[in-house]
């Protein structure tokens, strides 16, 4: 993007650029080695942010876009998170999710277009400060994932309430598996907008920077590319809407589609109580209704989750030691039992989030 002058460069740091570049808010997460991991000041910055431009009648859209051509944002900074649940301070990291999720609803509200640029690994917190956002737009490489379930956490930052809004069973099918969906099953999924080429992305940001939204797209939008998982509906509708977790592994396994079995071994794979809580959690946000009360349920499990050995023991395996060999506990699913999943949900007092019961303006 061109055209910002000194004056208008705003704050520059060493995790994330804010600038203005002409009637466009530029926030570039700048973590290119980490995948623009967010930290807790990224979070914060970016909600500064949005708060200074709603007032700013110069800056008439909010462009978001992660630094290096891998990854827009692989999620939250885990190793934290790590630290936190092995000794460390566990409310630091209530605190970061407590802001983040107040930024992801911001997001949702905001009063101006926010435009995504959800170019290649898009992932955890990487969703929630893009798919909330009112135009959302993937290219060729875009990888986008809600994992958590293969670390023994549950799909946060709204994610719950994104996948309950996808046609049939599409987002119980991704959760579960702590699946990722390409550009086109992004958009089949409802988690996107629009496809724009790589290569055109340059030239939308400038376009960004000079137009408004509905004619920058105009001039880089193309056709979808393929939705592989729309063939798989059949299945897929018919497995995953058993009742429980289970039984969905066992129409899975018995349903004679290849890609079938692989999802049914990639849920046993995942941490046994996670995936049930991701199941009930999946299953509620569908009669929570708006934003706000799925994030009020998703901050109290992911505290929960905070409190278990499986989170802990996920990251270890799937990120420091990177062994891939999780020693799951419960280790089954059928070890895993209805206390066990209610504690996910279990109130948290003063400690709730409570953004259902707010007024948009307490909530910022």
């Amino acid at each position: 993007m061109a055209g910002s002058t000194a004056a208008d460069a705003g704050t520059d740091s060493e995790e994330v650029v804010v600038r203005r570049e002409g009637r466009a808010g530029l926030i570039v997460l700048d973590r290119p080695a980490a995948l623009n991991a967010l930290t807790h000041g990224m979070v914060r910055r970016i909600a500064a942010a949005l708060e200074e431009w709603e007032r700013d009648d110069r800056v008439e859209t909010v462009v978001i876009a992660g630094a290096g051509d891998r990854a827009f944002c692989a999620g939250g900074d885990i190793v934290a998170i790590h630290r936190a649940a092995t000794g460390g301070d566990p409310r630091a990291v209530e605190d970061f999710w407590r802001d983040e999720y107040r930024l992801n609803a911001r997001i949702a509200r905001y009063g101006k277009p926010y435009v995504a640029v959800m170019n290649g690994i898009v992932m955890g917190g990487g969703v929630g400060v893009s798919a909330h956002g009112s135009v959302r737009i993937v290219t060729g490489t875009t990888r986008l994932a809600m994992p958590e379930a293969g670390i023994g956490f549950v799909p946060d930052v709204g994610g719950t309430y994104l996948l309950a809004l996808a046609p049939g069973e599409l987002g119980t099918h991704l959760a579960l598996t702590a699946g990722s969906a390409g550009a086109g099953d992004a958009l089949l999924c409802g988690l996107a907008d629009h496809f724009v080429p790589g290569e055109r992305l340059p030239a939308l940001l400038d376009d960004l920077a000079a137009l408004p939204v509905h004619d920058a797209l105009a001039r880089h939008v193309a056709p979808a590319p393929p939705a592989p998982l729309e063939r798989q509906r059949p299945w897929i509708d018919a497995c995953y809407a058993a009742g429980t977790v289970e039984e969905i592994v066992d129409r899975l396994g018995a349903s004679g589609e290849p890609e079938a079995k692989k999802a049914a071994d990639r849920i046993t794979a995942n941490a046994p109580a996670a995936v049930k809580a991701t199941l009930a959690a999946l299953r509620r946000a569908r009669a929570l209704g708006p934003l706000e009360a799925v994030l009020d349920q998703e901050y109290r499990t992911s505290c929960a989750a905070l409190a278990t050995p499986d989170l802990a023991e996920g990251i270890r395996a799937q990120v420091i030691d990177k062994d891939r060999t999780p020693r799951w506990n419960p280790a089954t699913l059928d070890a895993v039992t209805p206390a066990v999943v209610a504690r996910y949900f279990a109130p948290l007092g003063e400690r709730e989030l409570g953004l259902a019961a707010t007024t948009p303006l307490e909530r910022w």
